[in-house]
């Protein structure tokens, strides 16, 4: 069973830590009035192989690291260390106020490493997404061996950090590469912390259908005919677009910044459909920046527009955009929408695009009935076609839990999976206990690894008791760390 956190929601008040931008200092939303904390680290970069299991392609690159030593212990204190993904590393390091949060406790040294072909870890520089040759490197695995040989770098080179224990702690992607990085390399982390993971959502080890259905049960809990309303807004959409003044209609009823043409219909949709997906990834219980600049519990806010799914096509779809709106523009800064901002703008979306074209084939479908989106089969084949059309390759989508076990993991340990009740990545995350080592957390209010951000006086009880929880366990494997012989 999951260790399940279904606690009542209270007002308590609690230490707040502030994130700390490259360029200064800010109070985290929610934080009291004055309240901040400097974020320190230095950026530094290690010379990595290129290529790691082969002998022929001798070429290196610079890896970008962010270090932060300011409570360690320089007697063997432990290292927590962040598995970048896919972005720059500054911003994870940013909005990962849980390792900041801990480490005086801890008396950790903080690493947070950046994934290789994203943000200025780049392996052939300019030229790294040039052709398929250069593009051959950009995978976990070599995510992951770099990881491996910058800690045993670390370990030898720092002096007081040869017997530290290290924790690996990511979220999301980065979730996925913690848990991974510590099956594949016991003898490099002692353990890990692996925050909305969907290490599952692979090969049929989970439905299709249940991503999102999470993103529609949001919605539904957040309002009386929300979900139902943009369910019945497809038809509605369909049906204007199919004539000049109907497309006309909806680049004035959503502000668009370019005319929408015929062509553009389906891109429309997706980008409507991404809109809904990251509301419920980011359905935060204070104000928050994490994708985009949103109020607190951004959904219910949404769901105020979309009370009615019985109104007629062009009523309906002026409440939709005022709640799309609430997601691009609650700043009121926006002059215009545009459809081909991407709803993860602080993500390098061609870097997972192409992951997602050869390793990270998630496959997720929505029928219209069990869900509130246009009924999308998967259609491997169409999918297939798209990456050979994009980047003249096809995907492998049997090698993830070929080299990663599937659901077969229970012979790894020290493994926390913690996922929370509103994130739709969680569908495809372990959510039961395999073992007491392999520990699933589940956070009833929690969306996407809202464990990992800093504490805030508005959090929900369930992720209080969950970090904590979290807390334990690290404390408990650095522990047995010590007391047992290092390997190197």
């Amino acid at each position: 069973m999951a260790v399940e956190l279904k606690l009542p929601v209270a007002a308590v008040t609690i230490a707040t830590a502030a994130l700390a931008l490259l360029t200064g200092t800010s109070a985290l939303p929610g934080a009291p009035a004055g309240q901040t904390e400097q974020f320190d680290y230095q950026t530094r970069y290690f010379q990595q192989k290129v290529d790691h299991f082969g002998f022929a392609e001798v070429a290196t690159f610079n890896q970008r690291y962010l270090i932060a030593d300011r409570y360690w212990n320089h007697n063997g204190g432990p290292i927590l260390f962040y598995t970048g993904n896919e972005g720059d590393i500054t911003w994870f390091c940013n909005n990962t106020g849980f390792m900041w949060d801990v480490s005086k406790e801890l008396e950790a040294m903080l690493v947070f490493a950046e994934h290789r072909y994203y943000g200025e870890s780049m392996p052939f520089g300019e030229k790294s997404f040039g052709n398929l040759t250069n593009l051959n490197y950009f995978t976990s695995e070599q995510a992951m061996a770099d990881f491996a040989v910058l800690i045993r770098s670390l370990k030898q080179t720092i002096p007081g950090a040869k017997t530290s224990p290290v924790i690996a702690i990511g979220g999301s992607y980065g979730g996925m590469l913690a848990a991974w990085f510590r099956m594949k390399y016991p003898n490099i982390v002692v353990g890990a912390l692996a925050a909305s993971a969907p290490i599952w959502l692979f090969e049929n080890l989970t439905a299709c259908g249940d991503f999102y259905a999470v993103v529609t049960n949001d919605f539904l809990k957040s309002g009386q005919g929300c979900a139902d309303s943009i369910r019945n807004s497809w038809d509605a959409i369909n049906n204007l677009s199919s004539t000049a003044e109907g497309l006309t209609f909806l680049s004035h009823a959503f502000h668009l910044c370019s005319p929408l043409q015929a062509s553009d219909v389906a891109s429309f949709k997706s980008w409507l459909s991404d809109t809904w997906v990251n509301l419920a990834m980011v359905d935060y219980p204070y104000e928050a920046d994490f994708l985009q600049p949103l109020p607190a519990w951004p959904i219910k806010a949404v769901c105020t527009f979309l009370k009615d799914p019985s109104l007629p096509a062009e009523s309906l779809l002026k409440n939709i955009f005022q709640a799309v709106n609430v997601y691009f523009n609650y700043t009121g800064n926006a002059e215009c929408l545009n459809i081909s901002q991407t709803a993860t703008s602080n993500l390098d979306d061609q870097g997972w695009y192409y992951q997602t074209c050869t390793e990270m084939v998630m496959p997720t479908c929505s029928d219209g009935v069990k869900d509130m989106f246009e009924p999308v089969p998967w259609d491997f084949q169409l999918f297939s076609d798209n990456c050979k059309k994009e980047w003249g390759i096809r995907p492998r989508p049997d090698w993830i839990t070929t080299v990663y076990g599937g659901k077969n993991i229970n012979s790894h340990s020290n493994i926390i999976f913690s996922n929370g009740g509103l994130d739709p990545w969680a569908s495809g995350g372990v959510t039961k206990s395999i073992s007491d080592t392999l520990i699933a957390i589940i956070i009833p209010e929690g969306a996407h690894h809202l464990d990992l951000r800093s504490r805030n006086d508005k959090d929900p009880i369930s992720v209080q008791k969950a970090r904590a929880l979290e807390v334990e366990y690290i404390k408990k494997w650095i522990q047995e760390a010590k007391n047992e012989p290092m390997p190197f």
